[in-house]
């Protein structure tokens, strides 16, 4: 009789350094009150972030906007996928309020994939930043803004609003686009980057680290990041969000961080986040 192979079909367990703090506190407490209240939505909530006890113990939080339905269907992705509702176009003054409420000092926003929209949501992007400007002048903004499919035009107003970092994630090397980011072009998104210095913003991108990639495909990827000026650099560790979702293929161990952190500089980047517990908008303050 022909004996099977045992599978091991156990999760894989995390290692100690993934450990993160349970989300607890009166500022913890204040920011979800002032996101509840102000009918708003946070990618640290959409996207199973594990810094949220972190950031919102300290009274930061990143506002996603225009809704949190995303055209998209990454693989990585916790937030939501399908046709999203009409955008509310009152959103933007309430993000503002509520970000004046919080007195952040350095604002970061993102929003879902809007790929249904002519302008792909620019126009409320554009709104979005200068609703805070007007009502908190001396607040800085971060923008993690989506892949706008090629169209420039909407690029350049999404831009222009006056933010002071403009962040577009490339998420992975080029080999596992197809299979991380089936809906994305991985040199559209070095585009992007490109053509967002080029209207001279301080640009910024991140990327995630096992999912299968070799080390030598991240070294590419800064090259091609540099190449395309991008400023600044985030790497962190993959974690899957449900079961529905592309599976670890490795944990990183921080020594690995630290190398990928020392090569980012050496290769001319002016930060470099690097760590297992990275996302692209942690310790955003840090990066202007």
């Amino acid at each position: 009789m022909i004996e099977l192979p045992v599978v091991d079909k156990r999760p894989q367990r995390r290692p100690d350094w993934l450990r993160v703090k349970l989300p607890i506190g009166e500022s913890y407490r204040r920011v979800r009150r002032l996101v509840d209240e102000y009918q708003l939505h946070t990618i640290c909530q959409s996207g199973n972030c594990p810094n949220m006890g972190e950031c919102w113990g300290a009274g930061t939080a990143t506002f996603m906007i225009l809704g949190n339905t995303c055209t998209r269907s990454c693989s990585f992705c916790a937030v939501k996928t399908g046709r999203p509702p009409e955008y509310d176009e009152d959103e933007p003054r309430r993000v503002a309020e509520a970000i004046k409420l919080m007195q952040v000092k350095h604002a970061v926003i993102t929003s879902v994939n809007r790929d249904e929209l002519k302008d792909r949501g620019a126009e409320i992007w554009h709104q979005t930043v200068q609703s805070i400007k007007q009502l908190t002048p001396d607040t800085t903004i971060e923008t993690l803004i989506p892949d706008v499919k090629g169209t420039w035009w909407a690029l350049e107003r999404m831009i222009s609003a006056g933010q002071e970092v403009v962040s577009h994630n490339i998420e992975t090397v080029a080999r596992l686009y197809k299979k991380v980011r089936p809906q994305a072009k991985y040199e559209r998104s070095l585009e992007q980057i490109k053509r967002t210095k080029a209207q001279g913003k301080r640009t910024k991108s991140g990327i995630m680290v096992g999912l299968g990639e070799q080390v030598d495909e991240v070294l590419v990827a800064m090259d091609d990041l540099r190449s395309h000026d991008c400023d600044v650099l985030t790497i962190g560790q993959y974690l899957q969000p449900t079961k529905m979702h592309l599976k670890v293929s490795e944990f990183i161990h921080p020594d690995q961080f630290t190398r990928y952190r020392e090569e980012g500089l050496n290769r001319g980047f002016d930060f470099v986040e690097s760590g297992p517990l990275v996302r692209s908008s942690y310790h955003a303050e840090r990066h202007l």
